[in-house]
């Protein structure tokens, strides 16, 4: 079963992260505590969804609102995460295909989700759905400790 996330599904949601870092081989850069997802969920900083199986969340997906000076108002696809025992069953299609409809739902004129260069299954699953696939943007950051240093 597919739904939106409540705060009672947040545990379930900050483990898959976890199992998601893991994946990544970055479980350094998971820092995030439960606390602090809740009090962001809380605040709205964030929608989910999650997929029930047996009254366990499996698998989520979780965005955010954005905005394009040239679309407007859109929606960033941060994650999508799978625990690894339930993949290859439908269930990612079943996830992105919610968030599809929320930002139909919410007129967004956009959709924007990144995925690693290594990620071959990953980069298969968009290419079923006719993901435009970017070649002229890279993607820059600063890390909270460069934030700290303005």
């Amino acid at each position: 079963m597919i739904r939106q996330a409540t705060k009672e599904d947040l545990p379930g949601i900050w483990e898959l992260i976890r199992e998601l870092a893991i994946y990544e081989n970055a479980p350094h850069e998971f820092v995030i505590s439960l606390e602090q997802l809740t009090n962001d969920f809380a605040d709205n900083q964030f929608f989910a969804f999650v997929a029930e199986k047996n009254a366990a969340i499996v698998g989520m997906a979780l965005g955010y609102n954005m905005y394009s000076t040239w679309k407007g108002l859109s929606l960033y696809l941060e994650d999508i995460v799978v625990r690894e025992a339930y993949r290859r069953a439908g269930i990612g299609s079943q996830l992105f295909e919610a968030v599809s409809r929320y930002a139909k739902e919410s007129n967004a004129g956009k959709m924007v989700w990144q995925v690693l260069d290594w990620n071959t299954p990953a980069i298969e699953f968009y290419k079923k759905y006719n993901a435009n696939f970017d070649e002229e943007w890279l993607t820059c950051r600063f890390s909270r400790e460069q934030i700290e240093k303005f």
